[in-house]
């Protein structure tokens, strides 16, 4: 038998739980202005109750891609709703998904609408880098059977070219068939990149920074005519350790670029190259006790939605002249070494997170 508790022990308890739990509670009059919000809403936001008071639910967030104005009807038409997925930043630029819940209440005559917050970003990017290890294993099995396929009546192609142009005495004629060759080289060299690396990591003691530095400077040399600035954050902590530089190298120089291609595309910019050592790292299933983390950062226009979730696949490019490969060979770079790359992205803002374990 449940023993019911006094209306006054009732409300002690509710206090306990709302101020204990891990979840954002909001409470927010009908013109969405924050009336109320729990210890784990202020660690949330960096925010005091006092400075959340001051402001309304909107001007919450530098960005959001929940729908305002359905959260502005919430009230009105006392239709609640959950939105599973949403990409958040908040007014200190730190970016996470959440699963937000809405719930109008009604409170001695007036309206008010309840507002939970559940952050999700460590479960998302367990599920998300799981999903997209195996549908790029699936993708490089079908790569690799479309290659040999390709390959093999290339190869006879371009033979057969190769002995017509012996026997042609014809200029005109030689001209076709070095075309035919030229362009079976062409494809035969585009589908050993869709392949990625076919040799093993050369693995030494590499160092982190003078790779980044290395990459800034070929990328510098690419914005004499343009208004794209640098800035370095780097941990000096960060050890020299076994890694394949020329590898590292590529996989951080195919990031640098797209970024500097996005920047260019809208004028002007700047491009972050920022490092931090982490201990207890978890990559793949597997726990390492120190990691490095690479973050390369762009206040570009931002990835489209709608290729996010696909980034890394090959021929994935929002460039008409983009081949779609590089954040490929980038990845499959990155995972030779044991690591991953992760992505953030909004309007204003892309981050793309290298994460390294660390051998020495």
């Amino acid at each position: 038998m449940v023993r019911k508790l006094p209306s006054k022990e009732a409300a002690v308890f509710s206090d306990i739980i709302i101020n204990n739990i891990s979840s954002c509670m909001l409470i927010l009059d009908a013109e969405l202005k924050v009336m109320y919000a729990n210890p784990a809403a202020e660690n949330f936001f960096n925010l005091s109750i006092r400075r959340l008071n001051e402001l309304s639910f909107d001007q919450l967030f530098r960005y959001s891609s929940l729908d305002l104005e359905r959260v502005r009807q919430a009230v009105p038409t006392q239709q609640g709703f959950t939105d599973n997925e949403v990409s958040l930043v908040t007014l200190d630029e730190q970016h996470s998904m959440a699963e937000l819940t809405f719930n109008p209440v009604i409170k001695d005559g007036n309206n008010y609408l309840l507002v939970e917050i559940h952050a999700i970003d460590q479960l998302k990017r367990v599920s998300q880098e799981s999903f997209v290890q195996s549908q790029m294993h699936a993708s490089r099995d079908l790569i690799r059977g479309l290659a040999h396929e390709i390959k093999n009546p290339l190869g006879g192609i371009r033979g057969a070219a190769q002995l017509l142009d012996k026997m042609l005495t014809d200029n005109d004629l030689k001209e076709c068939t070095q075309i035919i060759i030229t362009q079976s080289d062409r494809l035969r060299n585009l589908v050993d990149r869709l392949l990625g690396p076919n040799k093993l990591p050369q693995r030494g003691l590499g160092n982190l920074h003078k790779i980044i530095e290395d990459v800034r400077a070929l990328i510098e040399l690419e914005t004499e005519d343009s208004k794209v600035t640098f800035a370095r954050d780097y941990d000096p902590s960060i050890p020299d350790f076994i890694m394949d530089e020329e590898q590292i190298h590529q996989a951080f120089l195919n990031i640098a670029r797209n970024a500097f291609q996005a920047l260019q595309a809208q004028g002007q910019g700047k491009i972050t190259f920022k490092t931090r050592i982490a201990s207890q790292e978890t990559i793949g299933g597997q726990r390492h006790k120190l990691v490095a983390i690479i973050n390369i950062i762009d206040n570009g226009p931002g990835i489209p939605e709608h290729i996010r979730d696909t980034l890394f696949y090959p021929m994935i490019t929002t460039k008409s002249d983009g081949t779609g490969l590089g954040l490929s060979i980038a990845q499959t770079l990155v995972n030779q070494h044991a690591g991953r790359i992760h992505c953030e992205s909004w309007p204003g803002h892309t981050e793309f997170s290298v994460y390294i374990p660390i051998e020495l």
